[in-house]
């Protein structure tokens, strides 16, 4: 997601993130802005610079630095600046246009059944529906019978997309079987956790993935970040701070070998365990230390003073504390 104040002020940075690898056959970018006359000339200026095949316009992003802005799912609470924004934005790009929206901004006061007959008709060709609420974040699991309800309301050409806890190919097939009005599925978090996530759906299996096969996605990742980035010391360093800002989601995979029930749901935490080989129990650690162990199989040792803190949660490594 790139901030359309950001994008007008000509941020290198926030620029990057609309960028299109020759591998991407088909590419769409996400916008988030608070006005109707920001997010137009935002979207008339990503038509005209960027190869892109859609254009979203995120109104869900629950972090605070957004919603203070009065972007993201703040929008949820101003139903006649979505149907604006969404106006404004049709005007100045032929470009399929989608939204992403959450249920609502507050608990238990659902909005997003109030946009679906209308947004088309706005200029939206597709609308995506997380299952949570702003206040609610991760607390709880998507409500995907709401977003069946709010298919059943959409008229038949606006595409309605479903998004929440999709984590394995039976996730994937019970929702788009449950609802015919359902396009399709939005994977996020369980990308993120489990990169072949895609393949199981392709392939209709649960995929006992080992420890050997996910080292080896890794070294691709390193591979791509080197390419990117460079080799010198930037770049490696560069491309360790993604990578364990990946193991500290890739952590959180348990191995199908090791389930008693299958597949595994997307909110269990279970305590710490061993894996089948000493690589698999590295892997599934949730300590920030191990991440930085398997880091530096990949790149070498970290420098003198090195610390990493993730984002999204207090698990933090510290060298001067960890010898």
């Amino acid at each position: 997601m790139a901030m359309c104040t950001n994008l007008l002020q000509g941020q290198a940075s926030e620029w990057a993130l609309l960028r299109r690898h020759p591998s991407e056959d088909l590419f769409g970018v996400q916008i988030c802005g608070p006005y109707p006359d920001t997010v137009a000339r935002t979207v008339e200026l990503v038509d005209n610079e960027c190869s892109v095949d859609f254009i979203d316009i995120n109104m869900g992003c629950p972090i605070d630095i957004v919603v203070n802005k009065g972007a993201g799912s703040s929008l949820l609470t101003k139903p006649m600046r979505i149907r604006s924004i969404v106006q404004a934005a049709s005007t100045v790009t032929e470009k399929p246009l989608t939204v992403k929206v959450r249920t609502a901004f507050f608990e238990g006061r659902n909005r997003a059944d109030s946009l679906v007959s209308d947004i088309y008709n706005w200029g939206a060709s597709a609308i995506t529906i997380h299952g949570r609420s702003r206040q609610q974040r991760y607390s709880k699991l998507a409500d995907w019978d709401y977003i069946y309800q709010c298919a059943q309301k959409a008229p038949d050409y606006l595409h309605v997309i479903g998004n929440g806890d999709v984590f394995s190919f039976t996730d994937w097939n019970k929702h788009v079987s449950d609802c015919s009005k359902i396009s399709t599925c939005m994977i996020a978090r369980g990308a993120l956790i489990k990169p072949w996530l895609f393949t199981e759906i392709k392939e209709q299996r649960h995929w006992d993935i080992t420890s050997g096969e996910r080292l080896n996605i890794l070294k691709d990742f390193v591979r791509f970040g080197l390419e990117h980035w460079g080799s010198d010391f930037k770049g490696v360093e560069t491309t360790r701070h993604f990578l364990l800002e990946w193991l500290s989601y890739t952590c959180r995979y348990i191995p199908v070998g090791l389930l008693d029930v299958i597949p595994q749901r997307l909110n269990w935490r279970p305590p710490s365990y061993y894996g089948r080989d000493d690589l698999e129990t590295l892997m599934v650690s949730d300590s920030a230390a191990d991440w930085i162990r398997i880091s530096e199989m990949l790149l070498g040792k970290v420098p003198e003073g090195f610390t990493f803190a993730p984002k999204h949660k207090s698990n933090a490594y510290d060298r001067a504390e960890n010898g």
